[in-house]
């Protein structure tokens, strides 16, 4: 059963698309070693708008397109409660002959 994708089609900007990378020491760890790159991304982008946003940004060719969906964590201070936002990840494989160099 596949997904109708007409209706969740986005008009967005490559920039609007990929908010910020994600500079942790695991992300650093997989782009060193594994040629993979974490974003944090629009939360209704697809892979496709994705792939299409970090190719045009960064000139790279994109392997593959990994997401996960990240929800927010309960937080309190002092008498109140919250919440943090949910955000979604992406991590993005490059080919072996394209790096992206962040500093």
């Amino acid at each position: 059963m596949a997904r109708d994708l007409s209706k969740t089609k986005l008009n967005l900007e490559p920039y609007q698309i990929i908010i910020r990378p994600l500079l942790t020491e695991k992300s650093l760890h997989k782009s060193e070693r594994l040629n993979q790159y974490a974003f944090e991304v629009h939360p209704r982008a697809g892979k496709a708008d994705i792939r299409r946003a970090v190719e045009e940004l960064f000139n790279v060719k994109v392997v593959r397109v990994n997401t996960q969906n990240r929800r927010g964590k309960p937080r309190r201070t002092r008498f109140r409660r919250s919440h943090t936002k949910s955000w979604k990840k992406a991590i993005v494989t490059l080919h072996e002959d394209y790096r992206i160099s962040f500093f």
